[in-house]
Order: C-alpha cells, then sequence, then structure tokens
C-alpha cells in the first residue's frame, strides 16, 4: 500500500508533540556520575599477565595507535636432561588515544584475553601528547572492566568452562578409584591377618603335649588302688 502524501511529515510531528510535553532532565555532571552501559566503549584495559607479546593487536589496529616493545629471556630447562626455552618478555604496552578510534579490533583479535574494555571515561588531557597511555596506566583500568553478563539460562555451557569440568570430574573420579582401592587392600590385609592368627591358635591346640607333661586322667580309668 502506497502512503499518502505527506505521511512522513505527519510522523514526525507526533513525535515532536509526545516529546515537547516531557520534562527535561539535565544530569548534574560531574558532581552525579552518569549510569553508563554496561559494554560502554571507554578506554582500553591491559591484563599484562596474559600478554604474550605476539603483536597482532598492533598488526591489526587500522590506526597504528599501540606500541609494543619486549625482549627474548631464556627459560632453563624444567626438568634435568631438557631442553632451555626462549619466551618474549614484554617491555612496553602503550596506546595514543589521540588516534585510536575505539574499533575494538585489538581487543577481539587477542588470543590470550589482555585487552578489555573498560566504562572509565574521565582521562581527558590538556596536551595531545599525554594521550599517549602505557601500560601501568592501562593496567590501572583493567580494574575497572566490569563482570561478564551472565549467560541466559538456556545458553550452551562455553567450550572452556565444559573442558575444564570435564577434566576436574575425570580428576575426582580417578582420585576416588584409588582411595577406594587402597580402602580395598587394607581390608584385605587385615582379613587375612585375621585368618593367619586363627590358624596359628588352631595349630597350637592340635601340638602333642610336651615330654614330661602330666595329664589328668580320663573319667574311664580306674581309681588308685584298683587293679
Amino acid at each position: 500500500m502506497t502512503p499518502f502524501p505527506g505521511s512522513g511529515l505527519a510522523k514526525g510531528l507526533a513525535v515532536t508533540l509526545r516529546t515537547m510535553t516531557k520534562k527535561t532532565v539535565t544530569e548534574q555532571y560531574p558532581d552525579a556520575q552518569p549510569d553508563l552501559p554496561p559494554r560502554t566503549r571507554g578506554v582500553i584495559g591491559l591484563f599484562e599477565e596474559n600478554c604474550t607479546v605476539c603483536m597482532l593487536c598492533a598488526r591489526e589496529c587500522p590506526d597504528w595507535c599501540i606500541y609494543i616493545d619486549s625482549h627474548k629471556e631464556t627459560v632453563p630447562a624444567a626438568a634435568p636432561g631438557g631442553r632451555e626455552r626462549s619466551r618474549n618478555v614484554l617491555d612496553r604496552f602503550a596506546i595514543d588515544f589521540s588516534l585510536c578510534m575505539y574499533c575494538g579490533i585489538c581487543i577481539e583479535v587477542c588470543p590470550f584475553d589482555a585487552l578489555f574494555w573498560s566504562p572509565e571515561f574521565e582521562y581527558a588531557e590538556t596536551d595531545i601528547h599525554e594521550l599517549t597511555h602505557e601500560r601501568d596506566k592501562l593496567r590501572e583500568w583493567m580494574w575497572t572492566v566490569p563482570a561478564p553478563p551472565a549467560l541466559d539460562p538456556g545458553a550452551e555451557e562455553p567450550k572452556e568452562i565444559a573442558a575444564a569440568r570435564k577434566t576436574a570430574e575425570k580428576l575426582a573420579a580417578t582420585q576416588a578409584a584409588a582411595e577406594a582401592a587402597q580402602v580395598a587392600d587394607a581390608t584385605e590385609v587385615t582379613e587375612v591377618t585375621k585368618a593367619a592368627e586363627g590358624t596359628g591358635v588352631a595349630q597350637t591346640a592340635a601340638e602333642p603335649a610336651e615330654p614330661g607333661h602330666v595329664e589328668s586322667a580320663s573319667p574311664t580309668d580306674p581309681p588308685e588302688g584298683q587293679s
């Protein structure tokens, strides 16, 4: 059905009429902090312990505003006769927020969950050169990252959690089986010991009297002095 001429204008005026009668609310910032949505893109926090210096975030950044420096260290062998390994150690991790366009590509491509969105937004500076924040500042913003939202009741369990749970259940079952086997072995040893002790008592009772031992007279023996 083709709308009649002027229907779009009528809808727009209807929206204007509905909103023009509402009371205007002004948030008293900075005295009152705004209630930000949970997925607000404020700044990027760095969880340094998870960073492996793979440089993937810096390579995928379309603005080239991530600066990373590192060096290699030799890790001694974990066991005797093993081979030494080398690992990257992070020296510098900085983001120039004067160039960042908040696309979130660096957070999406990080394979080790080292970068997170923080709703922090109060980081204005008087000098544009001071908008390049080093890893210490990025680490401070990490503690303002909100907790992830809860899963839907009917959602599928994440693969990582499912794998960890199955591993824990398998280890618990193995440990329970080992404890049950230990209890069974202890019970069997106790029964064998008791049986051995009982056999020893029976053998002692069946042994003949020692030489020189006088046995008591049986009821069928004649009294003394009678032939």
